[in-house]
């Protein structure tokens, strides 16, 4: 049992022996209280709180956590970038686990006025911040032994799966992450993004290596990195494409991966969430781009 749940045991029985009777009335809601007080931000936040076991805590969530299924019946505050004070407020959470990058400042600042304990989870793109990110989670919810097995497993699974990426025998393929195609303009991720990691996990090569962070592409930009593959999240919307569509625009129609229609979708927060499917992610993409 934790600190906080022999806290809560302690106050409620002291409550119930003062109050008598009625004690039995109030002792149910308070310990349900104290269970359900977090505001997780961030899909890979939810994810881990979930993995751990501890999903009985969450009373909200943001619109990036949609992993697991069931994460998606919670009260939605909105999206981690453009957080309303009003809309985390309203859940009144006694806890917030956010991902780097939540925001604006204004709300922040907010939050911290109204002395909510809020904690950041650190980011990063390989095994080892995937290991912090849990442990960081289970320090915050007070289950570090959960923490630490999880995170051992996980990593195990991201070290085997990046070493039978590499068993393929051929030579590297080219993979071009376009972020979104919206009206014929590519969104591409160079060096320094999630994609770019998850691409060497899995065997292959950053087809814009030398540009940093995700940057708009012109035709002819698109066209000399020439890639094999052209790998994508799986959404529709605006922001998404259908090979046909994809290969037709002039910036791809010349490249490697139009000859061969090599394009590859999945799942966003499992490609990039850098969670405790990554393992997962890395092994599914290196099956796409060399077979299983």
């Amino acid at each position: 049992m934790n600190r906080r749940s022999v806290l809560a045991l302690t106050l409620s029985s002291a409550a119930y022996l003062a109050l008598g009777g009625l004690g039995a009335a109030i002792l149910p809601a308070q310990a349900a209280r104290g269970e359900a007080d977090t505001l997780a931000i961030g899909g890979s936040v939810t994810e881990i709180v979930y993995a751990l076991g501890q999903q009985h805590r969450l009373i909200a969530r943001d619109t990036t956590s949609t992993f697991p299924p069931e994460a998606q019946a919670l009260p939605d505050v909105g999206y981690m970038r453009a957080l309303s004070p009003e809309g985390v407020l309203s859940v009144s959470p006694d806890l917030i686990l956010s991902e780097e990058g939540a925001g604006p400042p204004e709300t922040l600042g907010v939050l911290e006025e109204a002395a909510i304990p809020f904690i950041t989870v650190p980011g990063g793109f390989d095994a080892e911040s995937v290991a912090a990110k849990i442990r960081a989670v289970g320090d915050a919810l007070e289950v570090p032994d959960e923490a630490e097995a999880l995170a051992r497993q996980v990593t195990g699974q991201i070290e085997t799966a990046k070493a039978r990426a590499q068993e393929h025998g051929g030579a590297p393929k080219r993979v071009l992450f376009v972020l979104s195609a919206q009206g014929g303009r590519l969104m591409g991720a160079g060096d320094d993004t999630g994609a770019a990691a998850i691409i060497a996990m899995a065997g292959g090569v950053n087809a814009l290596e030398g540009v940093t962070g995700y940057k708009p592409l012109s035709d002819e930009a698109a066209a000399a990195a020439a890639p094999d593959v052209i790998l994508m999240m799986d959404r529709g919307g605006d922001h998404g494409a259908s090979a046909e569509e994809l290969f037709a625009l002039p910036a791809l129609a010349v490249t490697p991966a139009a000859e061969s229609r090599s394009l590859v979708q999945m799942d966003g927060l499992k490609l990039l969430g850098f969670g405790p499917r990554t393992g997962a992610a890395v092994s599914e993409l290196a099956a796409a781009l060399y077979g299983s």
